[in-house]
């Protein structure tokens, strides 16, 4: 075992499972701040493998700060059009000379950000509908120092901040993050044209009942007439309420675009799917946490995970990390109940010797701490160990940031 600083306790509560109020909140691949998100970690993704193609090693950038300014529409039955388009600017910090050689960053990120809208968000026309653009600034000199000679096995840390995961998910938390998957996935939206990918969801459990409310953007060249929208609303609240009964046995209740009023003509009608069209401003780290969710019955990190390096920016490998602890822990050890792991970093320290990780756990009734305590401290540490997999997983796009 290494001498590294790994605590673990009782954590002094009940499971949220088990918390009489649960509320538990996801912003869909289309919402602005998503949309923020989404092309911020691809245009990471993009100068990571930039950088390692060029020069052999991912140099210093990050690309957190990227903004979204929702443009006007008017959108009708049948297809509506676009009046100003959303304007989207990518905005970070950039290498853009190694060693003598000069290195095509803005274009790089102008051409993820374009793939990732065309593939994610095809409702979007790129340069008429919204427009992107970019502005990468050199990276500090300290930080860049911080991040380490070629010699460097394992990376120093940039910042001193923390992460945090939990495990395993609750019921409706499953229930959210699966129905926005499913409705903006083959499951659902391939046979859907009319569902925008702008979903939100927002589920709310008192005792045993789960209450569930989508916002799903409609997309107007697919729907005809009110009847027509109506059927889709429909559609959308009876898979929820089937996908469901999939996590849970609890009674379900799914509400699907509450402030329509249609006798009003007041409905959730857009051109291309997202709100981001009409007044709908969006940020890199206003929306979902690292495991895709939104969670206030449990600690969360204001990191932006999406778009920070992933070699040694804590506020991205740190939240990340925490939650595949935290993830592993559960699969590998019975008996536990509920799982939350924090992890410290020191800037300057080297990223797998935290200042502390700190796992607390609620255990199952017959279980104690002292009975899990040397097996799950081993995992913490194996995985700690491991904690350069998280960047190589980052950079070839298995985990998801948001």
């Amino acid at each position: 075992m290494s001498d590294r600083n790994i605590r673990l306790e009782s954590a002094d509560k009940r499971a949220v499972e088990d918390q009489e109020v649960e509320i538990v909140e996801r912003k869909g691949i289309g919402h602005p701040d998503s949309i923020s998100d989404g092309i911020a970690e691809s245009v990471s993704r993009a100068l990571s493998n930039l950088y390692l193609d060029r020069v052999g090693k991912v140099l210093h950038y990050n690309t957190d700060e990227t903004q979204l300014v929702a443009g006007t529409a008017a959108p009708a039955f049948g297809g509506g059009e676009v009046i100003e388009p959303i304007y989207l600017l990518i905005v970070g910090r950039a290498t853009k000379e190694y060693d003598g050689e000069k290195i095509p960053v803005d274009s790089t990120a102008l051409r993820a950000a374009r793939e990732y809208l065309n593939e994610n968000i095809p409702g979007l026309d790129v340069g008429t509908d919204i427009i992107v653009d970019v502005k990468l600034g050199e990276g500090s000199g300290d930080l860049q120092d911080v991040f380490g000679e070629e010699t460097q096995q394992v990376p120093m840390a940039n910042d001193t901040s923390f992460g945090v995961g939990h495990a395993p998910l609750t019921e409706t938390e499953q229930i959210v993050l699966e129905a926005e998957r499913a409705l903006n996935g083959a499951a659902y939206g391939d046979d859907h044209p009319e569902l925008g990918q702008d979903i939100k969801l927002m589920g709310k459990r008192e005792g045993d009942v789960i209450d569930v409310t989508v916002a799903a953007a409609m997309v107007d060249k697919h729907i005809e007439d009110i009847d027509d929208y109506v059927a889709a609303v429909d559609d959308v609240r009876e898979f929820v309420s089937e996908l469901a009964t999939d996590y849970t046995d609890r009674e379900v209740n799914v509400e699907v675009n509450t402030a329509d009023d249609y006798e009003e003509g007041s409905i959730y009608l857009t051109t291309t799917g997202t709100s981001a069209e009409q007044g709908d401003d969006g940020s890199v780290g206003r929306g979902n946490r690292a495991n895709g969710l939104i969670t206030p019955n449990r600690p969360m990190s204001m990191e932006a995970t999406s778009g920070k390096n992933p070699v040694n920016h804590i506020g991205k490998i740190y939240n990340l990390l925490s939650t595949h602890i935290a993830e592993t822990v559960v699969a590998e050890v019975d008996g536990i109940r509920d799982l939350q792991v924090r992890l410290l970093s020191q800037i300057g320290r080297p990223i797998d010797e935290p200042h502390v990780a700190d796992a607390k756990v609620i255990t199952d009734e017959g279980v104690t701490v002292a009975d899990i305590e040397d097996e799950v401290v081993a995992i913490v540490d194996r995985e700690l160990a491991n904690v350069t997999d998280i960047t190589r997983r980052t950079i070839e796009g298995e985990l998801s940031t948001f």
